[in-house]
């Protein structure tokens, strides 16, 4: 379904956050016979609703919302409606249409685009295939799940795109380049179950793109998509991939060419080298020659810089390095945190919204390892509980985050980390992400000695 296709239609955008916003602006314009938006309930995403967007969309909430939804031609949904919500349930079952502005602006735009998607690594692999293309003079305009709407973005040859299962979801056209970086269980709530959060995830590629990108390093993913037409297997030894190179050192080859060290991406863990290789691989189904062009690349790629609240470090005068990786909201992704540090000491600070997640994989990680372990609420007790027993690991319980810094200082040794790497969401105690991240640097500076 296309914008065009809305022309006449009565149209209900449901959500009134940025994404509804961008929604409502864009259905406007393709001349609805009736636009409204609505919100079911009030959320931290919820935006005022007056002046230019009243006048496009009059707003409906409380109990009219469900009828004005069932009486729409087309329902919009913005990302953070859940597909398990009894109202899209009930809107399916009675066939009423529904789509996302994702889906509605990639109809249009799907030939231009590379799709980033994955568990984890999606924001600082399409960021970094973003910055490599600049640099490499080929213009791009970035959007998506991170920074600007979709239907907010400028007229552009080209696009990456970050996007979140939420918005896969509800595509019936793939991109042209399609990447996939990590799969494992996250969001189950919103999506239903663990399967259906990997179909969701899938979507992205189940509707022809011209390349499938994808880490052949995770087993899920190769399984899924190894045997699709275009599928290109990045960090493997038959495309990019990182190896002992010259010197010993590890470096960046394609195939069986060197390229750069690895060390070229100032971004630390295993990770970020499988990131960087995936994001090469994209390049060049794109057309970019990064064998040819291997010293313009290194460059480019040395410029990059980590994207906030992931792995990014704050100096501090006891020697210590504290790391802000507020961001890892799973235990999948705490486990890619702990490794980026597992040359040196590691206290790391867990716990956040209780989603009541399974704990168990973190356990079976930890358990070779010597680690301090400190728990926050409102899931760090349980966490602390699920690792009880294991040789290594130190684990104990603070009462909130300044505390935990505290104790963080008191049994980490100079050289060593404090990470913080929640494996949990940060709403019901703080407003965000971004809150959290300031109450932990406001914590380390309050516990600073000199």
């Amino acid at each position: 379904m296309r914008l065009a296709d809305l022309r006449g239609r009565s149209v209900a955008v449901w959500g009134t956050g940025r994404e509804g916003k961008a929604a409502v602006r864009a259905v406007a314009e393709a001349g609805p016979s009736r636009l409204v938006v609505v919100e079911d309930q009030p959320s931290h995403l919820s935006t005022a609703w007056t002046g230019e967007l009243a006048a496009l969309a009059p707003l409906v909430s409380g109990p009219d919302a469900r009828a004005v939804l069932l009486g729409s031609d087309v329902v919009v949904r913005s990302p953070g409606v859940p597909q398990t919500h009894p109202w899209v349930v009930e809107l399916r079952e009675r066939g009423v249409p529904i789509t996302g502005g994702t889906a509605l602006w990639m109809a249009d735009h799907a030939d231009r685009t590379v799709g980033v998607t994955g568990s984890k690594g999606k924001s600082t692999t399409s960021s970094l295939i973003s910055h490599l293309l600049t640099g490499l003079g080929v213009a791009n305009v970035y959007g998506g799940n991170i920074g600007v709407p979709v239907l907010d973005l400028p007229p552009a040859e080209r696009y990456v795109l970050e996007l979140s299962s939420y918005q896969c979801s509800d595509l019936t056209d793939s991109p042209a380049v399609a990447v996939l970086t990590a799969l494992f269980p996250e969001h189950l709530d919103a999506h239903g179950g663990e399967s259906e959060y990997y179909r969701d995830k899938l979507n992205l590629v189940a509707h022809g793109p011209k390349s499938i990108i994808f880490n052949a390093e995770d087993d899920r993913l190769a399984a899924a998509v190894a045997d699709l037409p275009g599928a290109v297997p990045a960090a493997s030894p038959a495309s990019f991939h990182i190896a002992d190179g010259p010197g010993g050192r590890p470096y960046v080859f394609a195939a069986g060419v060197p390229l750069f060290p690895r060390a070229a991406l100032p971004l630390v863990g295993r990770h970020n080298g499988r990131n960087l290789c995936v994001a090469l691989a994209a390049l060049e189904a794109w057309g970019v020659d990064c064998v040819a062009r291997a010293g313009e690349v290194e460059a480019v790629a040395a410029t990059f810089a980590a994207l906030p609240h992931r792995l990014s470090e704050i100096a501090d005068p006891s020697g210590v390095t504290f790391v802000d990786d507020t961001l890892a909201t799973s235990p999948y992704a705490t486990m890619h945190a702990i490794d980026a540090y597992d040359d040196r000491p590691l206290t790391v600070i867990v716990g956040g919204t209780d989603r009541g997640l399974d704990y168990t994989v973190l356990r079976e990680h930890l358990a070779p390892r010597d680690i301090n372990v400190i728990g926050i609420p409102d899931s760090g007790e349980r966490i602390v509980a699920a690792l009880g027993g294991l040789a290594g690991v130190r684990a104990e319980v603070a009462e909130d985050l300044p505390a935990a810094v505290r104790r963080a200082r008191e049994v980490t040794p100079a050289g060593g980390v404090v990470l913080l790497s929640p494996g949990a969401p940060s709403y019901g105690r703080y407003r965000n992400f971004e809150h959290r991240s300031e109450a932990y640097a406001a914590a380390i500076r309050d516990t600073a000695t000199g």
